[in-house]
């Protein structure tokens, strides 16, 4: 069975920010189980809520 393909455009107008409460509480989540800093910014980029990502 092929896998399902889908445009990087479709994806992007399925997004939507989080709460700004809801990134601050996901950012200690991240910093807590990282195992340093580089993770932690590699993990928080991943998820879009990295410094910057406001």
């Amino acid at each position: 069975m092929p896998a399902k393909t889908t445009d990087k455009d479709d994806i992007d107008d399925d997004l939507t920010p989080v709460a700004d409460e809801t990134a601050s509480s996901a950012r200690r989540v991240v910093a807590a189980y990282a195992t340093d800093a580089d993770e932690c910014r590699m993990l928080l980029n991943m998820l879009g809520i990295g410094p910057g990502d406001n």
